[in-house]
């Protein structure tokens, strides 16, 4: 029997597997496994032809020039953004049912209350969380009420700014909500915009989480899901004591169903389904 070797376009040698791996890791804290070699070729080959580059090694160079802008590019293309409208449904439940009338009951004094979705793709999990927010604090209308919705891949950001989704995207949400909240997009058929009461309630922001945070908190509640399974332990732990410093005690976290707090941090508490609260 003929086997035909099949012939890759570009090469990616070990050592320039490993010097992306290091410089994706040092930037974002994303680890690499061996497993995603294959998702890094397939999703890098783009970017040497879009840019005429003949192999990983003149990739590399380009990435580590300085003022080149190519990690930004290298860290939209490595990056998962597999997200929706209320996914994790139970979450949004809790939300509307405890998380929010407790924090109102915490900052009655001040009158002030602030969510953060960290990691927030494309925009459904921010545009969730404010269309809760609008109606389960639809009294509170002299507060001041403000989301936070941050990720590092500013390609997604761009789509979550514009707040525009085809139909089928909000399979699921029912049809008063839809309705009520996401308009017909002008001029687009087939689209929902999100309303404009929505979006006043959000402030989208490019972060990465290893960076300095230009935020100073303190938030009461934050949905920090699906984003720490890419980190190694020590970069979790890094990370949410960084969180826990941005909250009081009582806070809120949500973290993603495939995570949890276990040997990572002790500052919270576990009250609900990948959900916890900061402790003293």
């Amino acid at each position: 029997m003929n086997t035909q070797t099949v012939e890759r376009e570009f090469e990616l040698a070990d050592s320039e597997f490993q010097r992306l791996r290091e410089l994706v890791h040092a930037r974002t804290g994303i680890a690499l496994s061996d497993a995603k070699r294959e998702l890094v070729y397939g999703r890098l080959a783009r970017r040497l032809r879009k840019l005429g580059l003949v192999s990983f090694a003149q990739y590399c160079e380009l990435v580590e020039q300085p003022g080149s802008g190519e990690m930004e590019e290298l860290t939209n293309a490595i990056t998962t953004n597999l997200t929706s409208f209320f996914r994790e449904e139970h979450h949004f439940e809790l939300l509307a049912a405890e998380a929010l009338p407790q924090s109102e009951s915490m900052r009655s004094a001040t009158r002030r209350l602030r969510l953060w979705s960290a990691g927030c793709s494309t925009g459904e999990e921010p545009y969730s969380l404010a269309l809760v927010m609008r109606e389960a604090l639809a009294h509170l209308a002299h507060w001041d009420i403000k989301l936070l919705a941050t990720d590092i891949d500013s390609k997604v950001l761009a789509t979550a700014a514009e707040g525009v989704y085809a139909a089928e995207r909000f399979k699921g949400v029912s049809a008063d909500r839809v309705r009520d909240w996401f308009p017909q997009a002008a001029g687009r058929p087939g689209f929902r915009a999100a309303s404009a009461d929505l979006k006043a309630l959000i402030t989208f922001r490019r972060l990465n989480l290893l960076d300095t945070w230009p935020m100073k908190g303190p938030f009461d509640i934050i949905f920090c899901r699906n984003v720490v399974i890419y980190f190694d332990k020590a970069t979790q732990r890094r990370l949410f004591d960084r969180i826990a410093d941005m909250q009081e005690p009582g806070g809120w976290l949500f973290i993603g169903h495939s995570e949890n707090l276990h040997n990572v941090t002790s500052r919270y508490e576990p009250v609900g389904r990948t959900v916890y609260r900061r402790l003293e």
